[in-house]
């Protein structure tokens, strides 16, 4: 790490989660979060006014703790880096008007960053530079993607999305049919290597059908799957018998990761790329770590997944995205930065 790198602080407040990270250059110095998941677990889902509020009140002090923790003061810091979309407006709103307010105060230039985009930024926090033409893979409560990258400073490509649910909104409705705690992904992941049978039913792999692909090839869709497991197991009540909770998480967790990894490669090949990252919440999936591992060396290509802390919403993925941007000479954004809850994935910096 040199003195001379950018030292950058990033502020995500996209959902439920306060991240405020510091990075300097490719090094990361503090990754702070609140989260206010538990506030939101009676409901079964977030409640974008409760996360608006959480947001407000714990702003400050984890600005403060990252600043502490990465032993420097705000002063200190060459630019402000803030996911200004895609996600909820008022949360959005939240940190967007503490970047500025940060900005203007410290005379520091301002970045808005889009927030799938940072997910695929923060891999560099671990494996330095991305390289120059992979596949990122962005899974996550809200999004499920497969992305061009030539330069992620430029700009991504987008090669496919999710026509209806995402594969983590359909982690929470299963978690949420077998009784599950919100938020539903570690949960399953849990119950499912807690001696779950993968092979125990085959559920639904959605789009994978000859005719799907050729309308479809590089899109997701796991409404049906959710559905299919949501009727499977009415129908075991129904008659009186036991759901076999662990054997269910893990055949369900099967179907997602087999249809993620099988379109990623195939991405892959598709662009004559080597390398697939891998990113966003779902991303913090055992499963979905081994098997995209194993089949990525089949294939001959190299995989690249951050820690799961990193995987998940956070502060250090937009210091990273920031620092990127920084360090490539990218003109920093107006004051009059938006927050744009439908900020596409082609638009990196809002400017």
């Amino acid at each position: 790490m040199s003195d001379n790198e950018p030292l950058i602080l990033g502020i995500e407040t996209s959902c439920d989660e306060t991240g405020v990270g510091i990075v300097r250059g490719q090094t990361l110095l503090a990754d702070a979060i609140a989260s206010s998941v538990e506030e939101h677990a009676r409901f079964g889902g977030v409640v974008p006014e409760v996360a608006s509020r959480a947001h407000l009140e714990a702003m400050v002090p984890t600005i403060r703790r990252a600043c502490e923790t990465a032993g420097i003061k705000p002063t200190d810091v060459d630019a402000i880096a803030v996911t200004s979309g895609p996600g909820l407006a008022g949360a959005l709103l939240v940190g967007v008007a503490a970047a500025k307010g940060l900005a203007l105060s410290l005379e520091k230039p301002l970045y808005g960053v889009n927030h799938l985009a940072a997910h695929v930024a923060v891999d560099t926090l671990e494996h330095g530079d991305i390289p120059k033409g992979a596949i990122a893979m962005l899974v996550s409560g809200g999004h499920s993607s497969l992305l061009a990258v030539e330069d992620i400073t430029v700009g991504v490509e987008p090669m496919g999305s999710t026509i209806d649910d995402a594969a983590g909104e359909a982690f929470d409705k299963v978690a949420r049919v077998l009784g599950l705690p919100f938020p539903g992904g570690p949960y399953v992941d849990k119950a499912a290597r807690d001696g779950g049978d993968a092979l125990y039913v085959r559920f639904p792999r959605g789009l994978t059908s000859q005719k799907d692909l050729e309308r479809h090839r590089f899109d997701f869709s796991f409404s049906g799957l959710k559905t299919a497991v949501a009727r499977w197991v009415e129908a075991k009540r129904r008659d009186g018998e036991d759901v076999p909770i662990n054997h269910v998480a893990a055949a369900f967790q099967e179907a997602v990761c087999d249809v993620l990894t099988r379109k990623a490669i195939d991405a892959c090949k598709d662009r004559g790329y080597e390398h697939l990252l891998i990113g966003g919440g779902v991303a913090a999936n055992s499963r979905l770590r081994a098997m995209a591992e194993e089949r990525c060396t089949a294939a001959g290509i190299a995989v690249r997944v951050p820690r799961p802390g990193l995987c998940t919403d956070n502060g250090a993925m937009v210091a990273a995205l920031g620092s990127e941007l920084v360090r490539a000479g990218k003109e920093p954004s107006p004051l009059g930065l938006p927050a744009d809850s439908s900020m596409p994935i082609t638009t990196v910096l809002n400017s």
